[in-house]
Parts: C-alpha cells; structure tokens; sequence
C-alpha cells in the first residue's frame, strides 16, 4: 500500500491531462485529401509563388514530402479506381473518362481499347476493408468510380455520384447532390458537412477528402478575386480565377485540420495529401515538367503528394524515392493494423520510407493507356503531337529513367530525369542497353497484368 499511493499519485496529472470527452482508441483516424487537377506546383511548399496555400504548406511541414509522387493516370477515373483496388489499371479497365475513342476517327491510327466507366464491385476497396475492421467510412466531395460510393463500403456520402465535375461551384450545383447556404461556394459546402462528421464522430475513422476543386468550370472565388487580378504572374502561372480556388480549397484544409486539433485526435490522425492528376495545361503550368492533365510526360503525372502521423512520420522530412498512389492501399493497412496479404494488391507499403527505416526502394513503376485522348488546344501544348494529349502507349519509370512505347508504331522515348526532368532530350538511339532493359521491364509487366495491347488498324485513319 505504501507504494500503491505515491504511484497513484504520480499517474494523477496525466489522468487530468487527457482530454475526458475524447475515448481512447490504438488505431489511427486516416484522412486521404486528393484533390482534382492539382498540379506538382500549384501550391507554395512545391515551388508557385503565385498561388497561395498558406495551410497546405504548414501541414506538409509536419510529415514527409515526396518531390516524385505520381499519380497512376494522367486523368481523373482511372487514377481513383487505381487509388481505391490498389491495382493497375488493366486489372480493373478504366483507363479514361468516357469513351476511349477520343479525337476524330481519321486521326486514330488503331482501333483503342474500350474502357470501362463503371468499377465493378467485386473490387475490394480502401472503405471496405477499413468498415469491416471497425472504421466509420465517410466520403465527402467527388467519387466518379460509380452512382454511390455507398456501393463500395462508405458509411457517410458528401455531395457525389458518378458525375466528374460539378455544373456550377455556386449553388444551384445542378448535379451536385447537397444543400448550401447563403450562396455557399461548393468547396464550403462539402467541408462544413465534413466537418460535423469529424465532430459527430467517436470512432476510428476514415475519411476521403475529395473536393471538386479545382477541376472545370474554372469559376472565381468573388472575395478573393480583386487580390489575384493585380498580382504579378509568376511562372508562367497567371490564371486569377484558379488562383482563388487554390486558396479557398487551402482554408478549407486548414478548418479541417482545426476541427482535429479543437477534437483533440490530430496527433492519432494518419494524413495523406494528394492530386488525381497533373495540371490543366493551359489553366496552370508547371515549369520545367512538360505538358499536363492527359499527358503521360510529366505534367500530366507527377503531382503533390506528403504524409503527415505526428511521432511517426518525422517532421519536415523529404524522400526522393518515386511512389505513386497505387501504394495507398497497402500502407493504409498497415497503419491501422490491417492483413493485406490476401487482397494481392500491386502497390507497396510506404511505411519503411515513411519511418525512415530505409532509403531505396527497387522497383519499377507502370501506366497503360491503351486510349486517345484528344488536346484541348492544338495550338498551345507540349504534348508530342497538337492533336492528342495522349496516343496509345505504356510508361515505365525505372530509377532515373522513364520510357514511353506508343502502340501506333512502335516508337520508343527514353529519357534520364535525373539530368532532364522536362523530358526534351530522347536518349532512345544513343543507350540502347538501358532502353533494351527498360523494354523487358514493360513486356514482363504487360503479361503478369495482361495489359491488353491494340493492334487492329482503324479503316477511316488517313494517312
């Protein structure tokens, strides 16, 4: 007894310390932030000094930031279906939105893949695995992978379907199902509701962040419009309008970081950040990558990405290791103690890197688009030819290099990124051993994924 009471009296302050009105839980909450058409430096912590994102670059201060962080696809469905299965994308057919036939018929050389619009649900996704492993599921913004993500393990569904981007970011939204207030800016809208969530909510959760912003229709935030339209370009960044929708999806981010920190869990918060895709050329742009959203260079797939988990993830660290958001899945697993073994999931656990508990990582990273995608101005791009953003053709980055293999005929692009991340200088015909080791790389990939390759020629191309 002796020793029971001034031991009990050494754990009495820490019994006063925790906050009483929050229960203890091992496993960590997890918000996934990814944001739609979000390029590589369209935000302060990458490098713009025209756009402002005074939140974002605070919470990516608090984590590990990834200088090459992809994306899995240049454009919006295909990315989220490979971020949600953690497969690529020939294993679950969605390689674009809409049909795969884009562009007029005389200009298409092979007859495309046809692409899938819908996720079939036997997938398994990131929601249903965590729902079943005791997380209250929430989705607030946009889904685009079917008519529900209520379909697909989500307990909470925000203002989506299957639509890809709202009518009007000003009430009416039209296809945007979720009521407003006093003429509240979409984005507003969609936090305040994700936001009594978070406070509504007692269990571990997961919640996926997924504002429309700042996809089309590029329309002004009208507070904020007056200080984009004299401010100095930067950059080649100059657009006012998406200037103000950056800032407004940054505060935003910063009342949703607030509501974790008032509620007492930020530090057992998991926070991944991210972007579907690169840029809109055009919209914004991102010097010195080349071209944007649709394009397989590297405006088009190398996005924003950090990780915050207070006393996990080391503050204000950097990796340059190349990850892409196929390996969510599995390193969500992880943190909130999950088996994934038996889901065959084709990314990789992060966690290693994250912790610091190694510094490489030997493996190769794939696209497939066996699609076209037309340009949205021929006359301005930096794709590899005016009338496509995208020909048929895969990508494999390996280390320093990155190869793309266009189907039409058989031509080959390989270039160090190391030495030219604006991929200008094609090294095809000059290392021939590296391009040869590269292609072997790919061809594996394509048979282990049965990534269906187009050949049968289109009888209206003209030559």
């Amino acid at each position: 007894m002796r020793l029971f009471v001034p031991l009990y009296f050494a754990l009495l302050p820490l019994v006063y310390w925790y906050p009483r009105n929050i229960p203890y839980q091992s496993k960590p909450n997890i918000i996934l932030i990814n944001i739609d058409d979000l390029g590589w430096k369209d935000t302060g912590y990458q490098g713009s000094r025209y756009y402002e994102t005074p939140n974002i670059d605070s919470l990516s201060n608090l984590g590990m930031t990834f200088n090459n962080g992809y994306s899995t696809s240049a454009n919006c469905a295909p990315s989220r279906a490979t971020l949600m299965t953690g497969k690529w994308t020939p294993r679950h057919g969605i390689y674009t939105v809409g049909s795969s036939k884009r562009g007029k018929s005389k200009h298409r050389k092979i007859i495309p893949t046809r692409n899938v619009k819908t996720l079939d649900r036997t997938h398994k996704v990131i929601p249903n695995i965590l729902k079943n492993n005791g997380y209250r599921t929430c989705h607030a913004g946009k889904w685009h992978l079917s008519n529900s993500p209520l379909e697909f393990g989500f307990d909470i569904n925000i203002g989506d379907g299957h639509n890809g981007h709202p009518k009007n970011y000003y009430p009416p939204y039209k296809n945007v199902n979720i009521e407003a207030k006093n003429n509240e800016h979409l984005t507003d809208a969609i936090t305040r509701k994700t936001i009594d969530f978070i406070n509504n909510n007692s269990s571990p959760f997961f919640l996926y962040y997924a504002p429309y912003a700042v996809h089309t229709p590029i329309t002004s935030v009208k507070s904020l419009q007056q200080k984009y339209s004299v401010k100095p370009p930067s950059n080649n960044q100059n657009n006012s309008s998406y200037a103000t929708m950056i800032e407004n999806l940054d505060r935003n981010i910063g009342l949703l970081i607030k509501t974790l920190k008032d509620k007492g869990i930020f530090n057992n918060t998991l926070i991944i950040f991210t972007s579907d895709n690169g840029g809109l050329y055009g919209i914004t742009q991102q010097p010195p990558l080349r071209a944007g959203k649709g394009s397989y260079y590297e405006g088009g797939i190398r996005v924003p990405f950090f990780f915050v988990y207070k006393n996990i993830i080391p503050l204000n660290s950097k990796s340059k290791i190349p990850i892409s958001n196929i390996d969510l899945f599995p390193t969500i697993l992880n943190y909130a103690e999950i088996n994934s073994s038996q889901l065959k999931l084709d990314g990789d656990n992060l966690s290693p890197i994250l912790e610091k508990k190694t510094k490489t990582f030997d493996r190769s990273l794939y696209w497939h688009f066996p699609i076209y995608l037309e340009a949205y101005n021929q006359y301005q791009n930096e794709n590899r030819d005016s009338l496509f953003r995208t020909r048929p053709g895969s990508v494999i980055r390996y280390g320093d290099y990155k190869l793309h293999y266009y189907f039409e005929n058989n031509e080959i692009e390989l270039y160090n990124l190391t030495n030219d991340i604006g991929e200008k200088n094609n090294l095809a015909s000059k290392e021939t051993k590296k391009k040869e080791e590269m292609l072997v790389l790919l061809k594996n990939w394509w048979q282990k994924t049965k990534a269906p390759i187009p050949f049968e020629l289109n009888p209206n191309y003209i030559h």
